[in-house]
């Protein structure tokens, strides 16, 4: 017997859930789990099916879009563990986070491979007995160096690329290639304090919790569709060095229970939001 994932997301209507269990009855198949929702400002419905069972996919799927409101997607998603590449700059903590989850299976991924524009943390990636490439950008304009970034991570077939604290901004034309597929932590609560620096905007501002948010890359800077987010309480006492110590132990476990939740297929992208089940 397998186990497989089904998503469907779809214009709301009456008995969807319904009809979508009574197929996969129909197929004699177990279901294990279900969460749905439904908007109701846009009328969509939104489902996560765990199944087990005998699969005929292309028969269910078939059986599905008759069944569903016109415009429907359904996807069926057998259990393989998710690829990565992992982009780096120089801070260790969450690629460190990564690397272990991976190697003791609490990340349901396999990381591909390691990119890093400085040889920081190449030692570190090593131990792990991960490829890690050194693509500079010393020298090269930013279409340039992506080229040279695109020529490693195309051999390597990733399901998503992490951002994992990499520094830099990427053009949209590689963004829009990896649509939806790339996975940032930035060291904000976002939409505050978007951009560079941003714990030295949280002390200047005073604030009273510092926060860290894992979002999908778009072309707008640090604005794409929110997967987690997560805060710590802070105060007068603590400099902007020290919400910036304080703030990693946030980056690295937001970033870890978003690439949980991805690579799980716990998540709809609608619009410039998430849907979470």
């Amino acid at each position: 017997m397998e186990k497989k994932i089904l998503l469907t997301h779809c214009k709301d209507a009456s008995g969807l859930i319904s009809k979508v269990t009574n197929i996969c009855y129909k197929h004699q198949l177990n279901i294990i789990h279900n969460n749905e929702f439904v908007d109701n400002t846009s009328g969509h419905f939104f489902m996560r099916t765990e199944l087990q069972g005998y699969f005929n996919d292309n028969i269910l799927l078939n059986e599905l879009d008759q069944a569903l409101p016109q415009g429907a997607t359904r996807k069926l998603i057998g259990p393989n563990r998710k690829r990565i590449v992992v982009m780096v700059t120089k801070e260790a903590h969450c690629l460190g986070d990564i690397l272990m989850k991976s190697y003791d299976g609490s990340l349901n991924v396999d990381i591909a491979a390691v990119i890093g524009n400085y040889d920081t943390l190449e030692c570190l990636t090593k131990k792990f007995d991960i490829p890690y490439h050194l693509i500079s950008h010393a020298g090269l304009d930013r279409e340039e160096h992506e080229k040279k970034l695109l020529n490693i991570i195309e051999q390597y077939n990733a399901d998503y690329l992490v951002l994992a604290k990499y520094m830099r901004v990427l053009t949209p034309s590689f963004v829009e290639k990896y649509h939806h597929k790339i996975i940032n932590i930035h060291h904000s609560f976002l939409p505050a304090f978007i951009g560079a620096k941003p714990y030295q905007q949280a002390y200047d501002r005073g604030v009273k919790i510092i926060g860290a948010t894992a979002h999908f890359v778009t072309n707008d800077l640090d604005e794409g569709p929110i997967i987690k987010q997560d805060v710590i309480p802070v105060d007068h006492n603590f400099s902007a060095q020290d919400m910036a110590q304080a703030g990693r132990d946030v980056e690295k476990s937001v970033l870890s229970k978003a690439l949980n939740k991805v690579t799980n297929d716990h998540v709809f992208v609608f619009g410039n939001k998430t849907v979470i089940l």
